[in-house]
């Protein structure tokens, strides 16, 4: 078979050509080698590429090619991983060989590999294509044969064997395999699409740097002045100060309303022009507050016009999951998000997730995270559950791949007590903060946690002394909806006069978008607004209430609501009401279960306020305490099972939020306009069509997810008011209540939506 003859995709609707697989073969290797270079795998990362798709060689797989996938857009039918994988085995050694058999259908465990590696020393069919499919290969891309093994980098070879190294591989199994699945589908994209490979050039931080600056001038001097000014911008300079400081984990520890945002900012900027870092990525527990910070970024950093060049910022947000092992679903992997922008606004689920999964749409983009300044903020709401792998993984980033950290929050976990960090270095950002934390206390508490506190009296609380501006944050989606509709006099409450908005997951991310903007022009022009939210506004928003209400709750988040109370420090105190309802809901798992243990032992009446600093340590080592010694309770079965680097073990073991919490539900508002609807449209056929799409489709239906429990997607499916799109996304064609979104309990949904 000649090399013109050998083919690895199918003919393109746009160019009307077909795919060479020596192309494909030697594209995607070069494309993985850059990827690696940062962390001293080009080579490594070059070979694994170059022989993924060789056992695509084979006669059967090239005319199934023609006849079943191009002809009638069936699948091909027949494996072709193996023979790379037995190539892989012999130059990089069995266990980094999972990233060639894993590269279609997720990383796999180690016995996964043992028995296809036995299978091919034998006769059977699947064996002698895989020999046919080497030998016709290497005569058109002969170094797909080579002598000797590629040595692993030279970190990896000082780590001792134990518990250390077998992390350390595991870490460096999962670097490699984003490389190299991002650079097979980015090859592959490009061919469909019929253009050249996209990858965006590396990011001139230095001119990065000077835009942010100067905009924030610009942006301050707009800005009304307010009494805590000076100490937002003294904690920018100390940023600054800091980031001269040599690549590592930082901790950036400022009370809310301190200008965390942008001193963060400046810091990672500053960070990644004094080290060479390659970009920043900012990861956030909520998505509300990836919106807003992406916002805030995008006018600090963006080009001035569309037509300058490519936007510098990019929002990721949403949770789809994409992959399949065969079939037409599998293009749908073309579209996953590879993070190639200089700044990066991500939630935390999606990136340790991604570092936990096992399947390659959500993996690509994990290379991205080497040679980056990554930004944990609001680092108190990491689960407990899973602390232990997660600080594991990214004292692995610190260490191994370039990678500086930083854990900013108003409330920051005592993680140096943990065995994980133990002897990393710890260093601050701000030297004082006690003095900080003592100049920014602008609230006052009071606590209403007696057995008779309920919804009803609550809201009449709220009606009676709560004033023209008011915020109430609770625990739940159902919370939220229910004490809204009751100040809304929807249930027959006591209606507050002032209108009542309300934020959840349970509305679009365009939809609380626009909430959040309506409601600081209302606090802005001094006019009453009520506000009833789950925690979603509690951790980030820039919301400046006179009033706020709290439902009771571990203590980083009785503190992180105080935030958004007297936030600009305009008046004497600020109030925050703490309350305890009878009738309210909380999480069920043990872990936090914990957290209000020791919260109730720490603060309260007659003890200590959530801003109490000495107090805050010793709350979070109790609640640790709380869970016991042996780790179980907080992840140590992940890092077990990294160790055998059995790859989907961990990824069904590692889950950030519950599953029946995860699943994107894209939402046409009826407010649409015409021309928004047929866009929105377009981008959903084009996610359901059968022919590849890239990540862009998804970008611009982000703004119009929202989130659902699994089982209620399930039974809208079955009742047709959702309809499938790609992978697990689904469309909503049921009722939208205009105000509460995707509310189950909606009396007056006409849409029949009842769950």
């Amino acid at each position: 078979m000649s090399e013109r003859e050998l083919l690895a995709h199918s003919r393109s609707s746009l160019s009307g050509l077909r795919h060479p697989l020596v192309d494909h073969l030697r594209g995607t290797a070069a494309l993985a080698r850059s990827f690696a270079e940062v962390f001293g795998a080009g080579e490594t990362a070059e070979y694994l590429a170059l022989v993924h798709d060789v056992g695509k060689g084979c006669g059967a797989w090239q005319d199934r090619l023609i006849s079943h996938a191009e002809a009638a857009g069936k699948p091909v039918g027949i494996p072709h991983k193996e023979a790379g994988t037995a190539l892989a085995a012999q130059a990089v050694g069995r266990r980094l060989a999972a990233v060639v058999y894993g590269h279609h259908g997720g990383l796999p465990n180690q016995g996964q590999v043992k028995k296809v590696l036995a299978e091919l020393r034998g006769s059977e069919l699947d064996a002698v294509r895989a020999r046919e499919a080497t030998e016709t290969v290497a005569r058109v891309v002969p170094e797909i044969l080579r002598e000797g093994r590629i040595p692993p980098p030279a970190w990896l070879s000082r780590i001792e064997t134990g518990r250390n190294r077998a992390l350390a591989v595991d870490a460096f199994t999962r670097m490699l395999f984003s490389c190299v699945v991002d650079a097979d589908y980015l090859d592959t994209a490009a061919h469909f699409a019929g253009e050249k490979v996209r990858v965006a050039p590396g990011a001139d931080m230095t001119a990065l740097l000077e835009r942010f600056e100067q905009r924030r001038a610009r942006l301050l001097a707009r800005r009304a002045a307010s009494p805590v000014d000076e100490l937002r911008e003294g904690v920018y300079e100390e940023a600054l100060a800091a980031a001269a400081g040599a690549p590592g984990m930082y901790v950036l520890h400022v009370p809310t309303g301190g200008g965390k945002t942008i001193a963060a900012g400046g810091f990672a900027l500053r960070h990644a022009v004094q080290h060479g870092l390659r970009r920043v990525v900012f990861a956030v527990p909520y998505i509300s507050i990836t919106q807003q910070n992406a916002e805030v970024y995008r006018d600090l950093l963006d080009p001035a016009s569309e037509d300058e060049a490519d936007p510098v910022v990019l929002e990721h947000h949403s949770s789809v999951e994409l992959d399949e092992e065969d079939g037409a679903g599998a293009w749908a992997r073309l579209a996953a998000e590879n993070w190639d922008a200089p700044v990066v606004v991500t939630t935390t689920v999606q990136l340790f997730q991604s570092l936990f999964a096992h399947k390659p749409s959500v993996m690509r983009k994990l290379h991205r995270l080497a040679g980056a300044v990554i930004v944990l903020d609001e680092v108190q709401a990491l689960p407990d559950r899973l602390l232990i792998p997660i600080l594991s993984m990214l004292r692995e980033l610190v260490e191994r791949f370039g990678a500086s950290v930083v854990l900013a929050s108003a409330t920051q976990p005592s993680f140096w007590s943990l065995a994980q960090l133990d002897g990393l270095p710890r260093r601050s950002v701000i030297e004082d903060v006690t003095g900080l934390f003592g100049a920014l206390r602008r609230v006052s508490y009071e606590w209403r946690l007696g057995p008779d506190v309920t919804w009803e009296s609550i809201a009449g609380d709220i009606v009676a002394e709560g004033g023209e501006q008011v915020l109430t944050v609770v625990n739940t989606t159902r919370d939220s909806a229910r004490l809204h509709r009751l100040l809304a006099g929807a249930d027959g409450g006591p209606r507050v006069a002032a209108p009542v908005w309300h934020l959840s997951t349970r509305m679009t991310a365009e939809h609380r978008r626009e909430v959040i903007k309506h409601v600081r022009g209302e606090l802005a022009a001094g006019r009453p607004v009520h506000v009833v939210s789950t925690s979603l506004i509690e951790a980030g928003v820039d919301v400046d209430f006179p009033r706020v209400y709290r439902a009771w709750a571990p203590a980083e988040s009785l503190q992180q609501a105080a935030g958004r109370c007297n936030r600009d420090g305009r008046l004497t105190q600020g109030t925050v009401v703490v309350f305890r309802p009878a009738d309210g809901g909380t999480p069920k798992d043990q872990s936090y279960q914990a957290a209000m243990d020791a919260s109730a032992e720490y603060f309260g009446p007659g003890a200590h306020t959530p801003d109490h600093l000495e107090a805050l340590a010793g709350y979070y080592e109790k609640r640790w305490a709380l869970q016991g010694t042996d780790g179980r309770l907080m992840g140590e079965g992940v890092q077990e099972l990294r160790q055998l680097l059995d790859f989907p073990a961990v990824a069904d073991e590692f889950q950030m939020i519950d599953n029946r919490y995860a699943q994107s539900v894209i939402v046409i508002r009826p407010e649409k306009s015409d021309e928004q609807r047929a866009a929105i449209e377009a981008d959903i056929a084009l996610l359901r069509s059968p022919y590849p799409a890239g990540p862009e489709p998804l970008r611009r239906l982000q703004p119009h997810m929202a989130t659902l429990p699994r089982h209620e997607v399930a039974q809208a499916l079955r009742s047709g008011l959702a309809q499938p799109v790609i992978g697990d996304l689904v469309e909503w064609q049921g009722n939208y209540e205009a105000v509460r979104g995707l509310d189950p309990n909606d009396p007056e949904d006409r849409g029949g939506y009842v769950i």
